[in-house]
């Protein structure tokens, strides 16, 4: 049975849906604890048979606004890993392995990591002033948490070379041409939207919903685990680089990299 608290993860049942909301405003920075309690919460609700649908959303400005990369211990916390894998990353698979439907309502800014996380949903709904961002190169460093999968599986292999290469924000219009989210909705309208789809989804058969979305996300989990082995690996080596270090000061002081190469 699943508990109305995960560490920062808010749990809340009603009728067939659940409501988890992330409690890290304004920006929702995501860390090895965040995402533990969050797979901590939705294998709970997978196994709460009045549960059909999740909706995921965030408390603050942002949905969730990445890694804080002041904080970078943060990230891998001391899970045991294998050597090559990232306690994180494997945190992050716990999520792509719910057997439910979830709907992510995205407010703000999904940025990185945070981008990655609004992609373990199965549907995004966004407002006019939602971005969307894969800005790891202008952070001197590779793609992470599957998005180098889930990405271009989503909008294609151009798109999502564009975000990766360029680390533009796409809004949330774009967002919706492009197909990154499924609905656009006034602010005001942006839970109860993302309630209203999920509240939809719940109301098919359970067993006949579980067995479709199986079927649709087959081999996803085990396709991110991939990804993200090989997603750390690179990252491991470009964390080491002067131009990484040179990228976060970058973006913290909200200017161009002045990347050497090195």
């Amino acid at each position: 049975m699943f508990e109305p608290k995960y560490g920062d993860v808010s749990v809340k049942l009603d009728g067939n849906v659940a409501t988890l909301e992330i409690h890290r405003p304004p920006h929702n920075f995501f860390d090895f604890n965040l995402i533990h309690d969050l797979a901590d919460a939705f294998e709970a609700l997978d196994q709460t048979p009045e549960c059909r649908a999740l909706m995921l959303c965030s408390e603050g400005k942002s949905f969730c606004a990445g890694a804080n990369f002041a904080n970078r211990d943060a990230q891998s916390g001391e899970a045991p890993a294998r050597p090559g894998e990232n306690p994180l990353y494997i945190e992050g698979v716990r999520l792509f392995r719910c057997k439910k439907p979830v709907v992510a309502a995205v407010q703000g800014s999904a940025i990185g990591g945070g981008f990655g996380l609004a992609l373990v949903a199965d549907f995004r709904v966004a407002t006019a002033d939602s971005r969307f961002a894969a800005n790891f190169v202008k952070l001197g460093i590779h793609p992470g948490f599957g998005l180098t999968y889930t990405l271009p599986r989503l909008i294609g292999v151009q798109k999502a070379s564009l975000m990766f290469y360029t680390g533009r924000r796409i809004d949330g219009k774009e967002a919706l041409e492009w197909g990154l989210c499924d609905q656009l909705v006034e602010p005001d309208d942006l839970r109860n939207s993302a309630l209203a789809l999920a509240k939809e989804i719940a109301e098919g058969a359970p067993l006949a919903l579980l067995s479709t979305r199986a079927t649709m996300r087959q081999g996803l989990a085990d396709a991110v685990k991939a990804q993200t082995d090989h997603e750390f690996k690179e990252q491991s080596r470009l964390f080491k680089t002067e131009d990484h270090r040179e990228g976060v000061k970058a973006v913290s002081e909200r200017r161009p990299g002045k990347f050497i190469g090195k």
